[in-house]
């Protein structure tokens, strides 16, 4: 036997290597094989429920990391919810109706004019679930778990017919109707927009002040004044019918030259300086009150503009007068409607003037700005053109600019039930608290939801027409309409006559001769996803409402937080949420957004093949998602690294506890050494702190955080680097050794547990080098902090030794660097300490050599020319005296005092230990 076989060295099989792109693939399908995601459902019947429901992301394309994080999120709040005694089915979703679908198609050259419609809806439903295979593909390679072969999309029967319960719902509480009213229209997608889908860019537009000639004056203003308005879309000034003023405000009647100008005297001075007046006369004074019903020219059409007031009208820009197009423009609406204006539109769906634009007809809206500033300008009416870059809405899709256009649409009635969606607000937990202020404010400024779409790729509004026009929506034709989505999908209502969608033997007043239409319109896509609370939460056996949890990104504020609980309460009186987290976005590594032109997206599956699903895992561990994160190689590469510190450490307790069997081995924490107490307090002190302030709060960075420091300073830089002279040197069954190994095994243990949420493979992996009784950690429960004796006035100690310590760790330093040692088992420390110094160390009971990883250690009263002062500790390093253990590697004086001249090589301690443990080597020698 040689020497170097006396020694305790651990041994493993667990690869230092990880190799996860390929070793994950192989976990994942024996997860599969095994169905561990049934067993842990089956594990947690009965237990008290915890539900995070799936925003659905959109099926097309394949995942990007914004996905990632996301996914990623509620995995690691799924898994570790059913490690905490919670039963938690994960059941996912995918949104599939909508325009990106219909987009796709045209690029590949399927024109939906060209063909039977049930046809195109077909290929649109295949593409969709094709996207859905894909994405599932993405999100299972990356370790999520869930029920992944059930999951809900938004294009099946059962999920489009309750969808259609709950548009009768609020049809039959009154939140239903039609109306034409200004909505968002984006010409590029030809449809209606929610406020959801709309983002704002900078865009350069025309500044005009125009002059509109009084016709009618009320005997107030003479017919040679003319009003001046300002506006900022010359391409409305077709549909202009009238122009609002202040009631309250003065106006001014001002000459300049040979004409008289109407203005606003609080924003004379402001317009004067822009339009160019050096000189100007105030002729005539009036209130805004005083010019309402008078009438003034169109500057280009045979017609005259009726002057109304409204408190829309402010002095914050413009000229107090305020051009007015009923058709384009909210506040325009409200006020033309009270006066009795018709509501004129005359822009097509593409963006087009219509014949009721006389001189534009067949012109795009924005082609018309230059003709009508330049006839503007002929006639004398043009007082200034400039331009200026404004922020300007924009569909958030296509990102081309939006515009106000009044057309028939469908509405949910926000105003009806309002207070009721802001009280349950109130209610909901919010775990980003500013989430909760942006939401409020949203629905309280929320015009009403435009819900119907001019698309074809969606679920239809369930709404028929009698002959005389009437709108039919009952609860009788709902529960057709939803029975029969659900026995054959939504397809039949485009496959079918009107009167075949209706219940047999159905008539109504308003058809004397039982002829019926079908509304043509679909519904928004918000109103789908919007809609899953019914549709998943409430039929699902294995689900229920409310949801504890919904997580999604910070732009669901708009989206789905917002429609969600919009229907949910108009139908329940609840929100569907009882607590609601949102996510920044995912930024390059200078903090810029991804984007195919800047070359600066990276994809999942491109860190996968190079780094591993749990690579991707830790970094989405690693950041703060409250706001947003970046990404970059680089930052994963440095994530690879902290990984690559976990495994290394996590591989030395498995090796180190390979001979150590618990239900036989473990040392009662009572017996253990005080070191081993503070260890085994500090293990509880982590698995607290990581369930309480990390899993229980989602806060992922601190269970990052908490769980590298322990593993980096406490374990590695501390505890497990003096344990290679005990572990390794003592007796295979010594107590110290046992004491130890209870420690690092429990540690082991508790922090694969604690892991497995976050690096499921790499948990799985290390809990194959265990002796628990689980198959899998995801079987296992999460550790119980434990509470012990004395254990506040125990970490005291050694915090106060540590202290110490890192001053001894300096000296040591020093003299490494004035070659006075090499390794520190050369050294000799002697402390020259103070009374309290002396009073710690003794108390400790411990060889403090040992800890401070040194050949010999003194406590002294005499300074020398040697000492180094850090603080209150005074110490001096010196080249320990003796010889080198070949065993043990300490120096020593005692090597050789041994008679055996087998053991002539090695220490007193080490000869004790061989004398005892291995008595027939010691006699026959050791091999060179």
């Amino acid at each position: 036997m040689k020497m170097k076989e006396t020694l305790n060295l651990g041994k493993t099989a667990f690869p230092m290597r990880a190799n996860l792109p390929n070793r994950e693939v192989a976990w994942q399908e024996e997860w599969e094989t095994s169905e561990v995601y049934a067993k842990r459902q089956q594990l947690n019947e009965g237990k008290p429920t915890f539900i995070l429901h799936d925003g659905p992301p959109y099926a097309n394309g394949n995942i990007h990391l914004g996905h990632s994080l996301n996914k990623i999120s509620k995995d690691i709040i799924v898994r570790s919810k059913s490690m905490s005694g919670f039963r938690t089915p994960y059941v996912p979703g995918w949104d599939t109706h909508g325009l990106p679908i219909e987009q796709v198609l045209t690029n590949k050259k399927i024109n939906r004019k060209e063909m039977e419609l049930s046809a195109y809806l077909e290929e649109c439903r295949k593409y969709a679930l094709s996207q859905v295979d894909t994405q599932r593909a993405d999100f299972k390679r990356l370790g999520v778990t869930g029920d992944w072969e059930n999951p809900y999309i938004t294009l099946n029967p059962e999920y489009e017919a309750a969808q259609i319960r709950v548009f009768g719902k609020m049809a039959e509480n009154g939140y239903i109707y039609k109306g034409l009213k200004p909505i968002y229209w984006s010409p590029s997608s030809e449809s209606s927009l929610a406020e959801a889908e709309i983002e704002y860019k900078d865009v350069k537009s025309p500044s005009i002040y125009v002059a509109f000639k009084v016709v009618d004056g009320k005997g107030i203003l003479s017919d040679d004044v003319e009003m001046v308005i300002w506006t900022t879309t010359p391409w409305t000034l077709p549909a202009n019918l009238g122009i609002s003023v202040n009631p309250d405000f003065d106006y001014a009647v001002v000459k300049v030259d040979n004409r008289k100008f109407v203005i606003a005297q609080v924003m004379l001075e402001k317009v004067a300086n822009e339009i160019g007046w050096t000189e100007f006369e105030i002729v005539q004074t009036l209130k805004g009150l005083d010019m309402e019903y008078m009438t003034a020219q169109h500057p280009f059409y045979d017609r005259t503009s009726l002057v109304m007031v409204g408190d829309h009208v402010t002095d914050e820009a413009g000229t107090g007068l305020v051009h007015t197009a009923p058709g384009h423009g909210e506040d325009d609406y409200h006020v033309g409607k009270k006066y009795g204006l018709a509501i004129l539109s005359p822009v097509d769906s593409r963006g087009v003037y219509t014949d009721e634009a006389p001189l534009f007809t067949g012109m795009f809206y924005d082609k018309a700005n230059p003709m009508i500033t330049e006839m503007l300008e002929k006639s004398g009416a043009l007082l200034k053109l400039d331009f200026f870059t404004h922020s300007y809405p924009h569909d958030w899709r296509t990102k081309k600019p939006v515009i106000f256009r009044a057309t028939p649409q469908w509405f949910a009635s926000i105003d009806k039930f309002r207070q009721n969606i802001l009280d349950e607000v109130e209610k909901v937990d919010w775990i980003i608290p500013w989430g909760k202020t942006r939401l409020y404010n949203m629905v309280r400024d929320r015009g009403d939801w435009v819900i119907s779409r001019q698309r074809a790729w969606g679920v239809p509004l369930p709404i028929f027409y009698a002959e005389n026009g009437e709108e039919i929506i009952t609860p009788e034709t709902i529960a057709h309409v939803a029975q029969l989505f659900s026995e054959h999908g939504s397809i039949i209502w485009w496959n079918r006559e009107a009167k075949d969608l209706l219940p047999e033997g159905f008539t109504h007043a308003g058809s004397p001769n039982g002829i019926f239409t079908k509304e043509k319109d679909i519904m928004d896509v918000w109103f789908d996803s919007g809609s899953s609370h019914e549709a998943v939460l409430r039929q699902r056996e294995e689900l229920s409402f409310p949801a504890d949890l919904y997580l999604e990104g910070s732009d669901q504020y708009r989206g789905w937080f917002n429609s969600s609980i919009t229907t949910s309460v108009a139908i329940n009186g609840v929100a569907p949420y009882k607590a609601v987290l949102s996510q920044g976005f995912v930024l390059d590594g200078e903090g810029r957004k991804m984007s195919k032109s800047l070359g600066n997206v990276i994809l999942p599956e491109k860190v996968v093949k190079q780094f591993g699903a749990d690579i991707l895992r830790l970094w989405v561990a690693s950041v703060d998602s409250e706001a947003d994160v970046r990404v970059s190689m680089d930052i994963l590469t440095q994530v690879a690294e902290v990984y690559r510190k976990i495994r290394n450490t996590m591989r030395f307790l498995i090796a180190n506890t390979s001979d150590f069997t618990p239900n036989t081995n473990a040392v009662p924490f009572e017996e253990l050494r005080s070191v081993d107490k503070y260890m085994m307090i500090r293990l509880n002190e982590v698995i607290r702190s990581v369930r309480e302030k990390g899993y229980d709060k989602y806060n992922f960075i601190h269970i990052y955080k908490t769980i590298v420091n322990f593993l980096t300073v406490d374990l590695s830089q501390f505890y497990l680097d003096f344990a290679k002279d005990v572990v390794y040197i003592e007796a295979e069954n010594a107590h110290s050794r046992r004491a130890m190994q209870t420690v690092m095994y429990e540690t082991l243990v508790a922090l694969t547990k604690l892991l497995a949420p976050i690096l499921p493979h790499t948990a799985e992996e290390i809990w194959k080098e265990t002796k628990e009784e689980e198959e899998f950690v995801q079987l296992s429960e999460f550790p119980t902090a434990r509470s012990f004796a004395d254990e506040q006035a125990i970490l005291e100690q050694w915090n106060a030794f540590l202290d110490f310590r890192d001053d001894v760790l300096k000296g040591l330093e020093n003299a490494r660097n004035e070659k006075v040692i090499g390794k520190s088992l050369e050294a000799k420390v002697t402390v020259f300490a103070t009374e309290a110094q002396k009073v710690l160390l003794e108390s400790l009971n411990a060889d403090i050599a040992q800890l401070l990883i040194v050949s010999e250690f003194e406590l002294s009263t005499d300074a020398n020319n040697d000492t180094q002062t850090f603080g209150d500790t005074k110490l001096s390093v010196t080249h320990a005296t003796g010889e080198v253990c070949v065993r043990c590697r300490a120096t020593s004086t005692t090597v050789g005092d041994d008679e055996n001249p087998h053991l002539k090589d090695v220490c007193h301690k080490c000869a004790e230990i061989l004398k005892e443990n291995f008595a027939e080597e010691v006699m026959s020698g050791f091999e060179e």
